[in-house]
């Protein structure tokens, strides 16, 4: 009897580079790992990663975790986090990520949503102590059994990964390995609040395709992901293009300018994924004579209403593609090819991947809402977590459901080119630092503060703003600070990460 075929999970696209090169570079750690974790920094083969991702699913399966569950993570760009989440689908687990700026509040909210069953993090991140903050979420969410992290001085009651790792356990469990299956939570903002997006491996890795074939990412490329994992777009461009490429992935945790510099050369990097300003300001700094190396860089743009207003690329070396992301409901790319540099036009209908290229697959489809906003459908787009909620009616005949997901970005037809013109975010929604949160949160925030304090979004070249706080002899406004993860180390912690979140 032969097993039917199954379309791949990520762990097949890891298991196929294996097969082929068990001892070329796999996974590289940032060179300043030593400041971000306290932890020497890794290099692994993809025969090392895989004894570390097969130890690791063992202890997940050990640890009572059953098939299909949730597990949460919340950790740096660091191969520990490669490992991790490669070693819970290996397992047959579900992942939901974390972003690393949100609160316990948010954390907690978080874990019961998905009813997760374990929570992977850190020891500690950039100086803020992030085993504590996962202890106290998973005192507050019922379905937690199963508390665990990386790194030394852990508290009492969290198990050590860095252990599990070294240990060779034979305990596996037979999982299908069907991209159908979930793979991925991750968590968006939109005008009716808090909402957790589901989906499969294929959807993941349809947008990590529609990532690398429109930038043209070669067969074994050296990739630089300096972009934050915590999200659908922060997976696919770093895990999911570097298993498509089949090459190594070098890590770099948002962010120090210097440092990318040194990895990129250090390591002759041709790929490099990072927030789209950033790539912006690199070319100013004149990219071609600093990194000479590069062949193609990826922005990413949380604020797609940018583009078409964003500085022409002056790169001659390596070009340049927009990816426009519309929060967790989708995202496409469009390479730079203008002799000028300028951004390409976006046009609605069928888009394939590379764009320009006739008879591609699709990639995915745009269009226009009779509301005057985009749409996304396609194999990426999680329609069913965006569906509205039934109109009231004494009709017996259900609606037609909806097939393609309102991003609630406004946007407009050019009659003269017939390109898409974006134009506003969504209503009620403020981006900062790269996370999305309601405004009236923020408004409310800042009434609680009360007299002699301060909460502001101030502008910043790479996120476009970040937040601050400020509280000055007031012992309720600190208090409040705090709460909202604004305490001294936080606020410093915020201006540093949120330039590349």
């Amino acid at each position: 009897m032969t097993q039917p075929t199954a379309s791949p999970t990520l762990d097949t696209l890891f298991k196929r580079v294996l097969s082929r090169q068990p001892h070329a570079l796999a996974l590289v750690d940032p060179a300043n790992k030593p400041r971000i974790t306290g932890e020497a920094p890794r290099r692994l083969t993809f025969a090392q990663a895989d004894r570390m991702i097969s130890a690791l699913a063992a202890h997940f399966i050990e640890s009572g975790l059953p098939a299909n569950s949730v597990i949460a993570v919340q950790l740096p760009n660091t191969v520990e986090f490669a490992l991790t989440v490669l070693a819970a689908y290996r397992a047959g687990l579900v992942v939901a990520v974390l972003p690393l700026l949100w609160r316990q509040a948010e954390l907690t909210m978080a874990l019961n949503r998905t009813a997760a069953r374990a929570i992977v993090t850190s020891s500690r991140v950039d100086g803020i102590l992030y085993s504590d903050l996962a202890m106290n979420a998973a005192a507050e969410a019922f379905s937690i059994r199963h508390v665990c992290g990386f790194g030394t001085d852990l508290p009492e009651g969290m198990f050590s990964l860095d252990d599990a790792m070294t240990r060779q356990s034979t305990t596996t469990r037979a999982v299908i390995q069907d991209g159908r299956k979930a793979a991925l939570i991750s968590f968006d903002v939109t005008a009716d609040g808090f909402r957790p997006v589901p989906r499969a491996h294929l959807s993941l890795i349809a947008g990590g395709l529609a990532m690398s074939l429109e930038s043209d990412v070669a067969q074994g490329a050296t990739v630089l992901s300096a972009f934050a994992p915590m999200s659908f777009a922060g997976l696919a461009s770093s895990l999911v293009v570097w298993l498509l490429s089949g090459g190594t992935l070098v890590l770099h945790h948002p962010f120090d300018e210097a440092v990318l510099e040194q990895e990129i050369n250090e390591h002759a990097c041709d790929t490099l994924i990072v927030p789209a300003q950033l790539a912006l300001r690199l070319d100013e700094l004149d990219l071609a004579a600093r990194m000479p190396s590069l062949r193609n860089v990826i922005g990413l743009w949380r604020a797609p209403e940018q583009v078409a207003s964003s500085a022409n690329w002056a790169a001659q070396q390596a070009t340049l593609t927009d990816i426009y992301l519309f929060g967790e409901a989708g995202l496409f790319g469009a390479r730079r090819i203008a002799e000028d540099g300028s951004p390409a036009r976006i046009k609605p209908g069928p888009h394939g991947a590379p764009r320009e290229l006739p008879g591609t697959s699709i990639a995915g489809e745009i269009l226009l809402t009779p509301r005057g906003t985009l749409g996304l459908r396609g194999p990426m787009v999680p329609v069913a977590a965006y569906a509205p909620p039934p109109p009231p009616s004494d009709s017996l005949i259900a609606p037609p459901p909806r097939d393609f997901v309102d991003t609630d970005y406004a946007a407009r037809l050019d009659r003269a080119t017939g390109a898409i013109n974006i134009t506003a975010p969504p209503s009620g929604i403020m981006a900062v630092g790269g996370y999305r949160f309601l405004a009236q949160d923020l408004q409310e925030w800042a009434r609680r503060l009360g007299q002699g304090a301060l909460l502001t979004a101030l502008p910043d070249r790479l996120s476009g703003h970040r937040l601050a706080g400020r509280a000055h002899d007031n012992g309720r406004a600190r208090d409040a600070l705090a709460e909202l993860g604004l305490n001294p180390l936080m606020v410093e912690a915020f201006r540093d990460r949120s330039n590349s979140a």
